[in-house]
C-alpha cells in the first residue's frame, strides 16, 4: 500500500516528530560542545570517573624526592652539585634504569662541582636525562627564553621537556608529548622515561586514576648517604625532583588538589607506560546519543521514558570506560549526555502534562487549591490578598505526624470559611492559608476580627484538642507574597493582622531606630564584651582569648552581631564601637593581671578601620593612656582588610607593632593573600579559618592545608591559631601538626570576663 501523493507515509508520520526533536537537541548540544560551554562540566565529570578507577602506580618509577628533611639535612639552597654526583652514583652503583633530574641544572655553580657531576654523568650505566625549559625573558620583556642545561652536562645526559601546561583554569589534565627548545623538538620528561614517541606539542590526558601516593618514594638525602636498599632501585627508573613547599614547583590537579610538580611528571610517565593516551571529540558520542533519544523519544509512558533514559546513559558510560579501557581514548561525553537528559525531559513533559497540571493546583497532602491556582484565578478587580500564618506550625507536625497535621489544616481551612462567607482558601504554604477579599477597608478589619475570635477555640483533630495561634496578613490587590509576609511579621509581633505597608515601615524605623540606640548603649556602658579562651596546645593551658561584642537590647532581647555591626559599618558607627571594645578590654585585662592572671587579650579591627586615621589616633592614644602593657593587645584584622590596600595596611598597623601590639591575620585561607603579603605585613599570627579546621581531621585536602599553613606560618617565624575546634580528634590532629593555639566551643564558649577567670584557673590546676 502506497501513501497517498503529498501526504507523509506512515512510518514518517510516526517519526517525524522525534526525528525534529533530535535533531533540535543535537544541534544545541554541537553548538554548546564547540563553543566550549560544556568544558567545565567535562572536567568535573572526569573526576568521580578517575576516582571510580583508582589503582596504585605500576612500581617501576620511583621519586628521589627533595624534601624538608633534605634541605634541613644540607641546609643551603641552591645545592652545590656534588650532592647531585654523589646521588647518581648511588643510584647506577644500585643497577637503576634510568636517572632524570627535574631540577634547573641551567646555571653554573661555583670551583669544581659541574666537573664532579659531569664525570658521575659520563661513568653512569643508566640513562640520565636532564630538564630543559622555556621562560619569559623579564618583566618588561615578553620573549620567550630558552633554557638548556650548561653545557658541560649536556655532553653526557639526554635533554628532556619538563613544561607543564595548566587549563585556563588551572588544573593540570594533560602533559604534552614533547617540545621545542633550542630549535630542536625534545620529548618531554614523561616521554622520554616511558619510552614513548610522538610529536611536539601534542598533549595527552593523564590518568588520574592512579595513586600518587602508591609511587614510591626516597629522601634524597638518605640516598646520598646510602640509606636504601639497592635491590629496590635495580632496573627501576628515577625522578629527581622537588617536593618540599617551600620550594615551590607545585600544581593544581582535579583530583589530588596542590601536588608537586615532580609527581605530576611521575602520574605522566606512569600514563605512558600503557602507550598514548589521547583526547577524543564528541563526534562518536554524538552519534550513538541521537540513535537511542530517538528510540527515548517515542517512550509512551513515563515509566518506559524513564527506562529508557536510564538503559541510554548505561550503554553511553559503558561505552566511554570501554573505549577508554581498551583505546586510551578520552571522548567529550557531556554533549551526549546532553541530548539524552534532554530527550528524557521532552518525554516526562509529553507524558505528564495533564497530571502535571492538576498537581501544579493542589497541594498534594490535603488537596486544597494552592499557590498557582491562587494566581491563575486572581484578577485586577481583586481588592485585597489576605494570608493566615499558623505559628509553630513545624511543631505541631512533628508531634502530630503529617496524617492528623493534615486534618488540622483542613479544619482551620473550614473554620476560616465558615467566617468569611464560604470563601475558597488556598494552601499557599505549609503554614500559610490565603484567600481573596472583595469588601471595603472596615468590612475586612471586622471579618479578621471575627476570625480571629473563631480560632480562639481549640480545634479537635484525632480526639485532641490543639491551640492554634495564628495571625492574619494583607496584602494590596493580588500581592499574595506581601500578604504571606505581613502575617509572618504579625505573628512575630504578636499582632492579630498586618498589612503588608506598615510591616515594610516597621522595618525601616527598627533599622534606624536601632543605630541610634547604639549610640546611646555605648555611651551607657551597655554593651558586654565577652571572651573566648584560645589553648596553648605546646603548654596545654589558656594564654590568650578572643575579645567578642554582644548586645542585650531591652526590648528586643540578645541581637546577633550580625544583626547590628553591618548596621555599624555601614553608618559610620564602627570607630565608636571599636573602641568602646578596646577599652573594656583593656580594662578588663588590667583587672586579670591584678588578681595574678596574665592573659593576652585579642581585639577584632573592621577592614574600615585599617586605615582610618581617625581610629588609629584613638587607639593610640588610648594604649598611651592605660598602664597595660601592649604586648598583653593582639588586633585581629581579616585577610581581606589586609590586601585591599597592602601598603596602608602596613603602615597602619607597623604603628601598632611598634608600640608592642600583636597583629594576627584572621580568617587566613579565605581570601587571596600571597606569601609577599605575608612578609610584608607586621604579623606575629595567623588564623586559620575554622573551614578549613572543622574537619581537617577526617578530610585529606582540609588536613593539607592546615598542615602546609602550620609549616609556612612557622617558617615565616608566626605563631598558628586554628578556629572552629569543636572535638578531641581535631584537637589531636592539631597537636600532631604542630599548631600553636586552638580555639573553638571545645576549648570554651564566649564567656564574661569573671568567668574565664575560673576557667583558666581551672585549667591551670588540671595542668599541674
Amino acid at each position: 500500500m502506497t501513501a497517498e501523493p503529498g501526504r507523509p507515509s506512515g512510518f514518517w508520520r510516526q517519526w517525524r516528530g522525534p526525528f525534529s526533536k533530535a535533531l533540535m537537541l543535537i544541534s544545541v548540544a554541537l553548538v554548546a560542545w564547540t563553543s566550549g560551554a560544556t568544558t567545565k562540566v567535562e572536567n568535573a565529570l572526569r573526576v568521580p570517573f578517575f576516582a571510580a578507577q583508582s589503582h596504585e602506580a605500576s612500581g617501576d618509577l620511583h621519586i628521589v624526592e627533595i624534601d624538608a628533611a633534605s634541605l634541613a639535612k644540607i641546609n643551603r639552597w641552591p645545592w652545590s652539585r656534588d650532592h647531585y654526583a654523589k646521588v647518581v652514583d648511588r643510584l647506577n652503583a644500585a643497577g637503576a634504569r634510568s636517572i632524570t633530574f627535574d631540577v634547573d641544572l641551567s646555571s653554573p655553580s661555583e670551583g669544581t662541582d659541574d666537573g664532579l657531576l659531569a664525570q658521575a654523568l659520563a661513568n653512569s650505566a643508566a640513562v640520565v636525562t636532564l630538564p630543559t625549559f622555556a621562560q619569559v625573558a623579564g618583566p618588561s620583556d615578553a620573549r620567550m627564553l630558552d633554557t638548556l642545561p650548561i653545557s658541560i652536562l649536556r655532553d653526557h645526559a639526554v635533554i628532556a621537556s619538563v613544561a607543564v601546561s595548566p587549563d585556563p583554569d588551572g588544573l593540570v589534565r594533560q602533559m604534552p608529548l614533547g617540545s621545542i627548545t633550542d630549535g630542536t623538538p625534545r620529548p618531554s620528561l614523561a616521554a622520554q622515561i616511558a619510552g614513548q614517541n610522538g610529536t611536539a606539542g601534542r598533549p595527552f590526558p593523564v590518568d588520574f586514576a592512579i595513586e600518587p601516593r602508591s609511587i614510591p618514594r626516597h629522601s634524597f638525602i638518605d640516598i646520598e648517604d646510602g640509606r636504601f636498599d639497592p635491590s629496590g632501585i635495580a632496573g627501576k627508573d628515577i625522578l629527581i625532583g622537588a617536593t618540599a613547599i617551600e620550594l615551590g614547583d607545585r600544581y593544581a590537579t582535579p583530583l589530588y588538589g596542590v601536588i608537586p610538580g615532580v609527581v605530576v611528571q611521575a602520574m605522566a610517565a606512569e600514563t605512558l607506560y600503557n602507550g598514548i593516551p589521547s583526547n577524543a571529540a564528541a563526534i562518536g558520542p554524538i552519534i550513538l546519543a541521537f540513535l537511542l533519544i530517538l528510540w527515548i523519544l517515542r517512550a509512551s509512558s513515563r515509566s518506559a521514558g524513564l527506562a529508557r533514559s536510564a538503559v541510554s546513559f548505561a550503554i553511553i558510560a559503558g561505552a566511554y570506560y570501554l573505549v577508554w579501557s581498551t583505546r586510551s581514548l578520552l571522548f567529550d561525553i557531556v554533549p551526549a549526555a546532553f541530548v539524552i537528559a534532554g530527550a528524557t525531559v521532552l518525554v516526562l513533559i509529553q507524558n505528564f502534562r495533564k497530571e502535571q497540571l492538576h498537581r501544579r493546583m493542589h497541594d498534594v497532602r490535603t488537596g486544597l487549591p494552592n499557590r498557582f491556582a491562587f494566581e491563575a484565578e486572581a484578577d485586577e478587580k481583586v481588592l485585597f490578598s489576605v494570608a493566615a500564618t499558623i505559628g509553630g506550625y513545624e511543631r505541631l507536625e512533628t508531634v502530630l505526624g503529617e496524617g492528623l497535621a493534615d486534618q488540622l489544616i483542613l479544619r482551620i481551612t473550614e473554620r476560616l470559611q465558615m467566617g468569611n462567607a464560604g470563601k475558597t482558601v488556598y494552601r499557599a504554604e505549609d503554614r500559610a492559608l490565603v484567600w481573596f477579599f472583595d469588601g471595603e477597608h472596615g468590612e475586612l478589619e471586622s471579618t479578621l476580627a471575627g476570625l480571629a475570635a473563631l480560632m480562639r477555640s481549640p480545634v479537635e483533630v484525632g480526639g485532641r484538642k490543639i491551640d492554634v495561634q495564628m495571625a492574619f496578613g494583607v496584602g494590596q490587590g493580588r500581592a499574595l507574597s506581601e500578604a504571606i509576609h505581613a502575617a509572618s511579621q504579625a505573628l512575630r509581633k504578636g499582632e492579630r493582622w498586618l498589612y503588608h505597608a506598615a510591616a515594610e515601615e516597621a522595618a525601616l524605623e527598627r533599622q534606624v531606630s536601632l543605630m541610634g540606640e547604639l549610640d546611646a548603649a555605648i555611651a551607657n556602658n551597655e554593651l558586654e564584651v565577652l571572651y573566648q579562651p584560645k589553648l596553648a596546645l605546646a603548654e596545654n593551658r589558656i594564654t590568650s582569648v578572643e575579645a567578642l561584642v554582644r548586645w542585650n537590647h531591652p526590648q528586643r532581647g540578645y541581637l546577633r552581631p550580625d544583626l547590628f555591626i553591618p548596621l555599624a559599618e555601614e553608618s559610620d558607627r564602627i570607630t565608636d564601637l571599636t573602641l568602646y571594645v578596646l577599652q573594656r578590654t583593656i580594662d578588663d585585662n588590667i583587672a586579670w593581671r591584678a588578681s595574678g592572671m596574665e592573659i593576652r587579650s585579642a581585639v577584632n579591627i573592621s577592614a574600615r578601620l585599617v586605615a582610618s586615621a581617625s581610629f588609629l589616633s584613638a587607639a593610640e592614644a588610648m594604649l598611651k593612656q592605660s598602664c597595660i602593657p601592649p604586648q598583653s593587645l593582639i588586633f585581629e584584622v581579616t585577610e581581606s582588610a589586609a590586601i585591599a590596600d597592602p601598603s596602608l595596611a602596613a603602615a597602619a598597623l607597623t604603628r601598632f607593632r611598634d608600640m608592642g601590639v600583636s597583629i594576627s591575620m584572621d580568617d587566613y585561607g579565605t581570601g587571596q593573600s600571597s606569601l609577599t603579603y605575608l612578609k610584608n605585613l607586621p604579623l606575629s599570627e595567623l588564623k586559620i579559618d575554622r573551614s578549613f579546621v572543622q574537619f581537617a581531621h577526617r578530610d585529606a585536602s582540609d588536613a593539607m592545608l592546615v598542615r602546609s599553613t602550620v609549616s609556612l606560618g612557622h617558617e615565616l617565624g608566626l605563631s598558628i591559631v586554628a578556629e572552629g575546634v569543636e572535638d578531641e580528634e581535631c584537637l589531636a590532629f592539631l597537636r600532631e601538626v604542630g599548631c600553636d593555639y586552638a580555639q573553638g566551643y571545645l576549648i570554651g564558649k564566649p564567656m564574661r570576663a569573671g568567668e574565664l577567670e575560673a576557667l583558666v584557673d581551672d585549667n591551670l590546676k588540671r595542668a599541674a
